[in-house]
């Protein structure tokens, strides 16, 4: 009998010594498997917004592309098709307090902003329920509530405009900040070295950015400037300067928060050159022959939107069922904003005497 108890508890302890060393081999591979993983830099939450930000841009513009070939949208149209990521690292690094002002290539970054597509479709087709009522068109977007001052057609003018915005924020005392855009062309105006020049004698808060897509109108960097690397411009006044990859959301951001960070301590102004690529030609007329075709094809590879979406899903980070989710409802949203654009009324003639002085009776508009 004594033997046989033995026995049982023989077999008894060692069922407990295999379950024991068989939790603690699964605590190992779990440890090796979350070793070996790589924990994503930001939330959920922020990936999301960044890819969200970024497919509605896209599709608003390819949507813009297809009614301007129908005719139903005339005059200038400049896509941000490849440069999405930029407008998206904007959403998550500064404030919606802050002011913005840029060039003609507008539209991505005043959807970013919050401006709803239906107004900013409106705007293109010339109706008065766009977003400055049909009177500007493509180029020239505007909306005090979400402190977005342009879209500036003429080159350059934007910049001493963010200058003095953001001498107005420091006169008031507050902690805002103008971020103040132009492309890798309008980096040649002499309005860009007064404006350096003052705000850095004044520490203006003022986030200058330069969005280098490389070709201008559709002459290289390299054939228009002894110094291809634009941020070294900002070295001439000790003001604080950077190159940035401009197809990644997450160093526009990082490098955004930074110089943000700066500004909003005191330290005056920063310069950032975001280094992108556009898909298109400078405008729709454009074929865009001065560059290879391989070049483009070499940029599309790094398409921010699609490696944003592969690295949400190989990291998962998000779900296949929550990015289709997103691209239903932004389908939806753009062929909405259409609806409306095209069911819209365009402005009488006589709305041209509108919204042009802040005093009501000015005498000399009759």
């Amino acid at each position: 009998m004594q033997i046989i108890n033995l026995g049982l508890s023989l077999i008894s302890n060692s069922i407990t010594f295999f379950q024991k060393l068989e939790f603690n081999m699964t605590k190992v591979v779990e440890k090796v498997s979350k070793r070996g993983k790589k924990e994503p830099k930001y939330s959920k939450e922020t990936y999301l917004k960044w890819y969200e930000t970024m497919l509605r841009i896209r599709r608003f513009e390819e949507k813009s592309l297809q009614k301007y070939g129908q005719e139903q949208i005339r005059g200038f149209l400049h896509v941000y098709i490849g440069q999405e990521a930029i407008a998206a690292g904007l959403v998550s690094a500064i404030r919606k307090e802050d002011s913005m002002v840029t060039a003609y290539r507008q539209h991505g970054l005043a959807i970013s902003r919050g401006i709803p597509t239906r107004k900013c479709m409106a705007e293109l087709y010339g109706k008065k329920t766009g977003v400055v009522k049909g009177k500007g068109g493509s180029m020239h977007f505007f909306s005090k509530e979400h402190r977005f001052f342009g879209g500036n057609g003429i080159v350059g003018a934007q910049i001493p405009i963010g200058t003095g915005i953001g001498f107005a924020e420091k006169y008031r005392g507050t902690d805002l900040l103008c971020v103040t855009m132009f492309g890798d062309g309008a980096a040649r105006q002499g309005a860009l070295y007064e404006a350096f020049n003052m705000a850095m004698t004044w520490k203006l808060p003022v986030l200058y950015i330069c969005e280098n897509n490389h070709y201008a109108m559709g002459t290289s960097v390299e054939r228009t400037s002894n110094v291809a690397d634009i941020y070294k411009v900002g070295s001439a006044f000790d003001m604080p300067s950077e190159a940035v990859d401009g197809m990644s959301p997450e160093s526009v951001h990082e490098a955004l928060t930074r110089a943000a960070e700066h500004i909003r301590s005191g330290k005056g102004p920063y310069f950032l050159e975001i280094k992108t690529y556009r898909y298109k030609g400078h405008s729709v007329s454009d074929p865009g022959t001065y560059r290879t075709k391989d070049e483009l094809k070499e940029y599309q590879s790094i398409d921010p939107i699609k490696v944003t979406e592969k690295k949400m899903l190989d990291g998962e980070i998000a779900t296949v069922e929550e990015i289709k989710e997103i691209k239903d409802k932004i389908k939806a949203e753009i062929n909405e904003a259409v609806a409306f654009a095209e069911s819209s009324d365009f402005p009488d003639g006589a709305d041209l005497y509108e919204d042009n002085y802040m005093q009501k009776d000015y005498p000399f508009t009759t």
